[in-house]
């Protein structure tokens, strides 16, 4: 796919090569698929929200699908790429500034600038360069972890991102990869029972299986935090924190739950009602604040 032409007299930043944050949205991190294996240290495993969208950018480029990209929040950013670059953008569908498309690899000149806008629907967006972001690992992890602080800081305008060698062979010959854009409407998450579901009374359960949940503005990396009707528990003595996974549904006194993402926190000392089935994280990883969400309760594997 060609690329948009150089501006006439343009000529490659100055420093050392890489990716150059000229501007960037609310949040934009580096991220890969984490750092698992830790929990019993105190460390979560973070990594990209969006593990399936992350781990396409990386195919597409030729990347090994852990390699480290960029995960924008709401999009919105502007990098400039110091030397040629193959680029793939996957996740929430932002317009690009030049002859690109979403889901699609395509290369950047020396000195070219890509401006990525804000997506239509969907948060989260994955930018990965062949070759993968290479800023020092942290436990084996490039990737940013907000709750813990673990991993590189969250980017800022300036940051020159240096482009590593993680990739697994030549281009793939692909020209786009047929992916249906996060949804712009009522969301189903299927969940199945948690440890603590007797924690909380039958009408809560029900309530849990039938009401539509809205998506607030306090949600993040670390969880989606809902509103609608309380969930009313059965038990109110104090639970001991036990460990936590991504995708567990917890019940905080409010009756208002909350679904753990990436960077949630190894321990927990409110029940876990359900647990959103791992296939369906993605899903709310890219609800948007004010969109609904049903859960659709199905029975624990054996």
């Amino acid at each position: 796919m060609r690329s948009a032409p150089k501006p006439s007299g343009s000529t490659p930043p100055a420093g050392p090569p890489g990716v150059e944050v000229v501007h960037c949205g609310p949040l934009a991190t580096v991220q890969d698929l984490g750092r698992p294996g830790y929990a019993a240290l105190g460390v979560g495993r973070s990594g990209a929200a969006d593990a399936a969208a992350a781990a396409l950018a990386n195919r597409l480029v030729g990347n090994d699908e852990g390699a480290a990209c960029l995960e924008l929040t709401f999009g919105s950013a502007t990098l400039a790429f110091r030397r040629f670059a193959r680029v793939a953008v996957t996740g929430a569908p932002c317009p690009l500034d030049r002859a690109a498309a979403m889901n699609a690899p395509f290369t950047m000149p020396a000195g070219g600038m890509l401006t990525v806008g804000a997506p239509a629907s969907g948060v989260r967006t994955y930018v990965a360069v062949r070759g993968g972001i290479a800023v020092p690992p942290v436990l084996g992890s490039r990737s940013t972890d907000v709750l813990s602080g673990l991993g590189p800081r969250p980017l800022s305008p300036g940051d020159v991102l240096p482009v590593g060698t993680d990739h697994s062979g030549p281009p793939p010959a692909v020209e786009v990869a047929p992916v249906n854009p996060p949804a712009g409407g009522e969301l189903v998450v299927r969940v199945t029972p948690g440890p603590r579901a007797g924690w909380c009374t039958p009408a809560a359960l029900r309530t849990l299986r039938t009401a539509r949940f809205t998506v607030t503005a306090d949600s993040n990396r670390v969880g989606v935090r809902l509103a609608g009707p309380p969930l009313a528990r059965a038990r109110h003595e104090e639970l001991p924190s036990e460990g936590m996974v991504p995708g567990a549904i917890q019940v905080p006194p409010s009756g208002q739950p909350v679904v753990f993402l990436a960077d949630h926190p190894v321990t927990g000392g409110y029940p876990v009602v359900a647990v959103v089935r791992a296939a369906d994280l993605p899903v709310l990883a890219q609800a948007r604040p004010g969109q609904r969400v049903r859960f659709e309760l199905q029975p624990a594997a054996r």
